[in-house]
């Protein structure tokens, strides 16, 4: 067995015994949850309104009651598969960029989820009551999620931390999906077919969705406040990076000085921050995250357009309609 094959089977094997440890006080409260199979075979529960896969279940009730937001805190918030390695970098690049020499920028030796650590599949993970003083060599603290807005933590909601949200066109983002759960399912498991796939998602079935609810919900809140909630659009950021850093730098807190302009600094972040770059860094090759998630399954091919490959014209002509119904009067569009 190779190491990604070995790889894969730890975090099947990691998603599938989870449930066995958890105690009978918590088994007790699940059991009254709806439950469904995930795309990459372990289970979803249904709680608060949006589906939660059993891997991280309980770690991110402990998050959602005990994270005390700091002022300065700085969150990442993210649908899975939207861009959420990339926008990891690009936050921690631009937020530190004068902390560090360039040859030196930590993205050559950690990943960039190693250096903006997730609440519910990392800290919290194994851990109830984590300690995060120390969670970051620099300041502010910076974190991430895939909870949705209306169930984080009272305290992020209450501070005035700030709130960076990537979202995704659907189509991209359900390809993307469905290709990364294929990796994680286990391998005396069929992978779920794209039809499997596309009726569950369709249904609002998958981790951390239904996906509309997701995406709408850190929209009308970025649309009621704004100084808190930068929400940010992938095929944007594909389109015009560097327009996008600098209303990233204002809204973190640090603008980029004329100095810094000249320079070519908002160039050398887009630049080292790219897709094709994280991913040919050796860092980003090898190892595996405390999730069980193999580093290199975080990266495929991070392009717009890429679901035209893969979808049917059925599943097209369903897609646009929900589109359409989901988003109608919210001011909210995607680039497909």
């Amino acid at each position: 067995m190779d190491t990604a094959e070995i790889s894969k089977a730890r975090v099947v094997s990691k998603s599938h015994d989870v449930e066995s440890s958890w105690d009978d006080e918590f088994k007790k409260l699940v059991q009254s949850f709806p439950k469904e199979r995930s795309w990459a075979g372990s289970n979803l529960y249904f709680y608060q309104g949006f589906w939660r896969p059993s891997l991280v279940l309980k770690a991110f009730i402990s998050f959602q009651k005990h994270f005390q937001a700091f002022n300065s805190d700085v969150i990442v918030a993210t649908f899975p598969k939207c861009g959420t390695t990339w926008i990891k970098a690009l936050t921690f690049s631009t937020l530190y960029r004068n902390q560090f020499p360039w040859d030196e920028n930590p993205l050559l030796t950690f990943g960039p989820h190693q250096l903006v650590r997730f609440f519910e599949y990392d800290l919290y993970l194994n851990n109830p009551f984590p300690d995060l003083r120390n969670v970051c060599a620099y300041q502010p603290r910076p974190f991430s999620t895939h909870a949705p807005y209306a169930t984080l933590p009272t305290s992020i909601k209450d501070s005035g931390c700030k709130i960076v949200y990537i979202c995704r066109n659907p189509m991209d983002m359900f390809i993307s999906l469905w290709l990364f759960a294929a990796k994680l399912r286990d391998k005396n498991r069929e992978s779920l077919s794209l039809g499997e796939a596309f009726d569950k998602f369709y249904h609002g079935i998958s981790g951390h969705g239904p996906f509309f609810d997701h995406v709408l919900g850190y929209w009308k809140a970025s649309e009621e406040n704004p100084n808190k909630i930068l929400f940010l659009n992938f095929e944007d950021l594909k389109e015009d990076m560097d327009s996008h850093l600098k209303i990233w730098a204002m809204f973190l807190g640090v603008p980029f000085t004329d100095d810094e302009e000249k320079q070519g600094v908002v160039e050398k972040i887009a630049k080292i921050c790219s897709f094709e770059n994280l991913k040919e860094l050796e860092v980003n090759k090898k190892g595996v995250h405390t999730s069980g998630v193999p580093h290199p399954h975080f990266f495929r091919k991070g392009e717009v357009g890429d679901w035209s490959n893969y979808l049917t014209p059925f599943m097209i002509e369903c897609l646009e309609k929900l589109i359409q119904e989901k988003l109608n009067g919210s001011g909210l569009t995607f680039k497909l």
